[in-house]
């Protein structure tokens, strides 16, 4: 009988949880938030300094929603560090032409144009799916426990790359 009660009680208290709309559930495997509500140190980006042009007619025309001079952009200024041109990550630019041959290569079997949108949604299904069933009393990094079946084992397939005769190199051991 006790155990009943107990049993009923859980029950009950999940009942009284609220049960949101699929498309809004966080589904967050690796459960990487900052719940404390505290400000989020890593996202803070300090602005680039001002500056003040030499003639007003050097200011470029505003463009409402554009971007700013001011604005930070940490990727383009680390690519510029690294001796990369920023101008490269422009999704207008293109592919560059150093780059070229590896696109080429790459998709000489044909490509799908909108296959990471694909991916993104099959995963937020699959994880929609797999988190109906992923409760737990104490919150924990579900993700390797997700995804388990869906890891390769190295070892085998460096055996079976080696068995076809492909060229390898050595690995570490177990």
């Amino acid at each position: 009988m006790p155990r009943t009660l107990i049993i009923l009680a859980l029950v009950a208290l999940t009942a009284c949880g609220s049960r949101q709309d699929t498309a809004d559930r966080d589904t967050n495997l690796r459960q990487l938030r900052n719940s404390s509500g505290a400000p989020e140190e890593f996202s803070i980006v300090p602005p680039k300094p001002l500056e003040a042009p030499e003639t007003v007619s050097e200011l470029p025309q505003p463009t409402p929603g554009g971007s700013n001079r001011t604005d930070p952009t940490p990727l383009r200024d680390a690519v510029a560090v690294l001796g990369g041109s920023p101008s490269r990550l422009d999704p207008q630019a293109g592919i560059g032409a150093g780059d070229q041959a590896l696109v080429a290569r790459a998709s000489r079997f044909g490509r799908q144009p909108g296959i990471r949108e694909e991916l993104a949604a099959a995963d937020q299904t699959f994880r929609e799916r797999r988190s109906l069933f992923n409760w737990r009393l104490v919150p924990q990094d579900t993700y390797n426990r997700i995804y388990r079946a869906q890891i390769l084992d190295p070892y085998a397939t460096l055996e079976a790359a080696r068995r076809a005769g492909a060229q390898t190199p050595s690995a570490p051991p177990r």
